[in-house]
């Protein structure tokens, strides 16, 4: 009989961890293995299949992974801040254990901290876990090498008005991408103010637009315009299933993976993001 691959999953409280934990109960090939949140939430001690809003799995949200990842073997599935996701890193590396981080947020410096742990654990950053998203990745990939400099480029996101970080870990992947692929610099060649200006656009900025409203779980739109035509690249997530999907996806993966940092185009096999 296949044994069942177990999932911590980090931020259990919140909309992302929420969305995991019942893709994860409702997975017959997973079993939720592990659940934590903040020590200060009120979520402390409760059911983590009950708090999500789904059935009893007999697993208790804790303040720290230490004693599930002891206990049991699996992939933690990290959706928390910068912060908490550094220190369930080092659980990982200490329980030679994979990690999915779809937190955003992080400075240079935490980033080369990640990147200096996948040294010694299978880490899959991805700052959107979306598989159409990751497709959009690769589209303006190939798009920036054919148009480069010939078309001034745009990146407009909106997220729900809770959403912290600004702009968002995608917008930001998104640049990260275009600089790629037309030789432009990140972050000096991102333009994300234009208040108060009073310059002409240059050829080689990026500008980067942020909208925060309502519940909107997650636009993005790439635009590249050009003397009398505009190409337009634009994901719209509807619903948060949708990056909980990937996420597992992900884990699945890395389960079986080398030490080494990853993102969603291996995960997917995608070339050219």
């Amino acid at each position: 009989m296949k044994q069942s691959l177990g999932i911590f999953v980090a931020g259990a409280n919140g909309r992302m961890g929420k969305n995991i934990i019942r893709l994860v109960i409702d997975d017959q090939d997973l079993r939720l293995a592990g659940a934590t949140e903040n020590p200060s939430s009120p979520v402390q001690g409760a059911d983590a299949g009950l708090n999500a809003g789904s059935q009893v799995v007999s697993v208790t949200i804790a303040s720290d992974l230490e004693r599930p990842l002891q206990q049991y073997k699996g992939v933690i599935i990290d959706f928390s801040s910068p912060e908490t996701t550094l220190n369930n890193i080092q659980r990982a590396v200490e329980a030679k254990t994979p990690i999915v981080i779809g937190t955003t947020g992080f400075t240079e410096e935490q980033r080369a901290t990640i990147k200096e742990a996948a040294k010694k654990t299978p880490i899959v950053l991805a700052p959107n876990m979306s598989v159409g998203m990751n497709l959009l990745f690769n589209l303006i990939a190939q798009a920036g090498k054919v148009l480069k400099d010939d078309y001034d480029i745009e990146i407009l996101e909106a997220h729900h008005h809770s959403k912290k970080d600004s702009p968002s870990g995608t917008a930001n992947k998104i640049a990260r991408v275009l600089c790629e692929s037309t030789e432009r610099d990140f972050p000096e060649d991102i333009v994300y103010e234009r208040h108060s200006s009073n310059e002409v656009r240059t050829k080689k900025e990026i500008g980067m637009q942020t909208i925060r409203g309502g519940d909107i779980v997650g636009e993005h739109t790439v635009f590249f315009c050009g003397e009398g035509e505009r190409v337009e690249v634009k994901h719209v997530a509807s619903r948060r299933t949708t990056f909980a999907r990937g996420a597992l996806r992900a884990a699945k993966w890395i389960a079986n993976q080398k030490p080494g940092l990853y993102d969603m185009k291996h995960v997917l096999d995608l070339k050219g993001s």
